[in-house]
């Protein structure tokens, strides 16, 4: 056990680290029906605000970025069920999808408005100049590439063309890699939530506010965010 508490130490501060072994515990004692989620929420500069990561982004004449239209069938390239694709259209989402020399790359999925968490249940309502960027994907063949700074590129200048000042967006506590690649390009965070959730049930905390507890019937708390108050 100390091993194991060395061992996250190096990578967590002290509260991730009492969270993610709170975590693991309850997955185990639970067979996987229990466990935290706990969320850092980023928002991300658009535009003018953003910084020079993306202007340092060279484009590239073989790379072909595009906002695809709703059943569009290359989005089939994904590991994504047809129907999550086709909801996500209905609901309002926008897919950005990258091809590199001819063959699908990687996309973005940007919600307008309000966002829809398909891993706990919550509603994150947005400010009038944001969105929510979400399955940030490029496949195995691009990711050691520039595929995924051109395509997020790409998006970024056509939503700051729609007055937008700020994508937003969640990362696990315990996923360093992306919070770190998120920070690198001027993310900051804006907030946090916490999920626990024991079989159908959950009980929420956003920051350190408890959010009602109910079941799959009956619906789900809002949070709302709000950009930082400073570029």
């Amino acid at each position: 056990m100390i091993g194991l508490w060395k061992g996250l130490r190096a990578q967590f501060d002290r509260a991730t680290t009492l969270l993610y072994i709170t975590h693991r515990l309850l997955e185990k004692c639970s067979g996987g029906r229990a466990g935290l989620v706990p969320y850092l929420l980023y928002a991300q500069p658009l535009g003018q605000l953003g910084n020079a990561a993306l202007a340092s982004v060279k484009d590239d004449p073989q790379t072909q970025i595009a906002l695809w239209p709703a059943g569009d069938a290359r989005v089939a390239a994904f590991p994504r069920p047809p129907e999550v694709m086709a909801e996500r259209w209905a609901s309002g989402s926008r897919c950005y999808g990258a091809v590199v020399k001819g063959e699908v790359a990687g996309c973005i999925w940007i919600a307008l408005n309000e966002h829809l968490e398909d891993e706990v249940r919550c509603r994150y309502q947005l400010p009038q100049d944001g969105v929510w960027d979400y399955d940030v994907l490029v496949l195995p063949r691009w990711r050691l590439g520039r595929t995924l700074a051109r395509l997020w590129k790409a998006v970024d200048a056509d939503l700051a063309a729609e007055q937008r000042r700020w994508s937003f967006s969640r990362i696990s506590r315990f996923n360093r890699a992306s919070i770190g690649a998120h920070e690198r390009l001027g993310a900051r965070v804006v907030g946090s939530a916490t999920f626990l959730k024991l079989g159908s049930w959950q009980l929420s905390w956003q920051g350190a506010a408890l959010l009602p507890h109910w079941d799959g019937r009956s619906g789900c708390p809002t949070l709302t965010l709000h950009a930082p108050s400073t570029p």
